[in-house]
């Protein structure tokens, strides 16, 4: 009777499906997922490449990997963009799903931390949804080691350098802390530069972090 009424809906159109947390085949046609690529940031390498790609090479990163599941594009961004600013909460367990394969390329024993939101916008909001994706992951999470000390204005629209600098000293870990040969894997729905997570990664580095990785829905690539 429930699946009659209410029948199991595409995460990414709406349409019938089988089950609960898929989507359906046109949908699912238009998913690219993200695997093997840079051995560090799991983007897909150009020929010239070897096991790193050429931003990893050149770059010095305070994150040792990071990884996504999905290339951003029109399914990617409506998934996260309902379960945001549409309060479709369920959606983070479909996101966590999806999820789980990159995280197996990380650390196997890294406590989860969500990438944090200032409190202003956690109350407009009234949630934060990297931690509702990071608790349906089924790994440790701890959701307020990390804050974001400081109001940033939206990232949309500024380039990577831009970026960078709004994001700079947004980001301490709790008072009294030790992360003493700690591994962490940050938690987010999307992946545009990293400025954002990157700040993270500093501040959790210098709370005494060993390495910290990064986990996502979607990646934006070039």
């Amino acid at each position: 009777m429930l699946d009659f009424s209410l029948p199991p809906r595409c995460a990414g159109c709406g349409d019938i499906v089988a089950e609960v947390d898929l989507f359906c085949n046109a949908c699912w046609g238009q998913l690219r997922f993200l695997t093997g690529g840079c051995s560090r940031c799991g983007v897909p390498l150009a020929p010239a490449d070897d096991e790193v790609c050429g931003d990893c090479t050149a770059g010095k990163n305070a994150l040792h990997r990071s990884r996504a599941a999905l290339a951003y594009g029109e399914i990617p961004r409506g998934v996260a963009m309902r379960l945001k600013y549409g309060r479709k909460i369920a959606l983070a367990r479909t996101m966590a799903i999806y999820m789980k394969r990159p995280l197996a390329d990380l650390s196997p024993n890294a406590l989860l931390v969500p990438v944090p939101l200032h409190r202003w916008r956690l109350w407009q909001r009234g949630f934060n949804q990297a931690v509702l994706i990071a608790r349906a992951l089924g790994r440790e999470v701890d959701p307020d080691l990390l804050r974001r000390v400081r109001a940033t204005p939206r990232l949309k629209g500024l380039n990577p350098s831009q970026r960078k600098a709004t994001v700079r000293g947004a980001f301490a870990v709790r008072p009294g802390e030790s992360l003493k040969n700690r591994d962490i894997i940050l938690v987010d729905d999307v992946i545009t530069t990293g400025s954002t997570a990157e700040a993270c990664a500093r501040a959790l580095r210098k709370a005494g972090a060993r390495q910290v990785e990064l986990l996502a829905w979607a990646r934006v690539l070039k």
